[in-house]
């Protein structure tokens, strides 16, 4: 059978569900001198709830008489919220997050966003995606951070999508080397042992630049579909069950989480995972439709970080969640919410200093039917980065943020 490098192009290298970009040799001189690096072997789980997920019914106000007039028909009742404390508590859903709240391993961070909030969906994404509120930079805020690591030995598998099709934007950066895996038993040459006998030979016949790009990105790849097959044998310690959601597809929240604990059980190298949960824009029906989403977070969640611990790596693992942003504080009269503003985020973890950060925003001091922003997302950030992964935050973040304290 003969192949030619078209044949490789027209059809792509790896299985559906896997996929690298630029390699290394790429990255970015002046941000990869002015960053330490990451030197630990902690790792970084980032859950995206996309869609723009409603806060102010996942952390309930419970207490505040303006929230129940806001919310005639869909707000949650004081007698079913999870209460932490005399003010706020959890949507009912969350059951197993508010377990692990209790034992000290949730951080809130309330009222997170940005000024001058955009209620697009492709804008709001972009700040977040970029850590950049005017929208200019063009690389993903994760993308940069690992572009960073360029002077140490390439990783394929440092950076990870699970459980997706594609490189999210916030790890796209020139010079990031990024490994997208649907499931492991895709992630492989097409075509199978002929291709992948033929590849290096093909792609060495490329001159130039070019042919360097290939001929690494293959090594690349090959480095990482040989450590996944060398793994050693994982038996999830927990349960995970995908659910059909309202939107009558497969949720696949649960099976992207067990893939990110089977990858940082048995691949030591492994340094920041991204998963992702779409469906969080409830313009209709949104005590129906958040309910059953969160209860898929709440479940998926509680089964990673049982697995976790039961696999002895639950100290090396902290997991954060974001949303491109809140909606309004009045219900609309499809019973849903629209595109809103600041919202909470949760850090999860055994390392985390468990409790509520920030300050609750104000349901009648509003910015146009919207709440204001108490913490920049940013510091979020800032902490993930600099606290718990040991690298230098402003390089990646461009500036200093106001500090949270989020890890023991």
């Amino acid at each position: 059978m003969s192949l030619t490098r078209r044949d490789f192009l027209a059809s792509g290298l790896l299985a559906t569900g896997a996929g690298l970009v630029v390699p290394p040799v790429l990255a970015k001189g002046v941000l990869a001198a002015t960053s330490d690096g990451i030197h630990n072997d902690h790792v970084l789980v980032v859950l995206q709830l996309g869609g723009g997920n409603d806060g102010l019914n996942t952390v309930v106000p419970y207490a505040d008489p303006a929230y129940h007039d806001s919310r005639p028909t869909i707000g949650v009742s004081p007698d079913k919220v999870l209460h932490l404390d005399g003010s706020v508590g959890l949507n009912p859903a969350l059951a197993g997050i508010k377990s692990l709240y209790d034992a000290g391993r949730v951080a809130i961070v309330q009222g997170t966003g940005y000024d001058n909030p955009t209620y697009s969906h492709f804008e709001a994404l972009q700040v977040w995606e970029y850590a950049d509120p005017q929208r200019r930079a063009t690389d993903g805020w994760l993308g940069r951070l690992m572009a960073a690591q360029a002077g140490a030995p390439a990783n394929a598998l440092a950076a990870c999508a699970l459980g997706q099709a594609s490189v999210p934007a916030e790890l796209r950066a020139q010079g990031a080397t990024v490994t997208v895996i649907d499931t492991v038993a895709s992630y492989d040459v097409q075509g199978g042992a002929v291709r992948q006998a033929a590849a290096p030979a093909l792609y060495r016949r490329t001159p130039g630049i070019y042919g360097a790009l290939f001929d690494q990105a293959l090594a690349t790849a090959e480095s990482g579909i040989a450590s996944l097959k060398k793994a050693s044998s994982y038996t999830p310690a927990a349960t995970y069950q995908d659910t059909a959601t309202v939107y009558g597809s497969k949720n696949s929240i649960a099976s992207a989480l067990q893939l990110t604990a089977q990858m940082i059980v048995t691949q030591p190298g492994v340094k920041v995972c991204h998963v992702v949960l779409g469906g969080f824009d409830t313009h209709q029906q949104e005590d129906v439709r958040q309910t059953a989403l969160l209860t898929d977070v709440d479940k998926a969640v509680s089964a990673f970080m049982q697995d976790l611990d039961a696999h002895g790596v639950s100290d090396r693992v902290v997991l954060m969640t974001w949303s491109e942003f809140g909606r309004r504080v009045k219900e609309n009269g499809s019973k849903g919410t629209d595109h809103g503003s600041a919202a909470p985020v949760f850090v999860v973890g055994k390392p985390v200093k468990g409790g509520l950060y920030g300050s609750a925003p104000s349901l009648t001091d509003l910015d146009n039917g919207n709440l204001k922003h108490t913490t920049d997302f940013r510091s979020v950030y800032q902490a993930m980065i600099q606290d718990w992964l040991g690298a230098d935050a402003s390089s990646v973040l461009g500036g200093s943020f106001p500090t949270l304290p989020l890890l023991a």
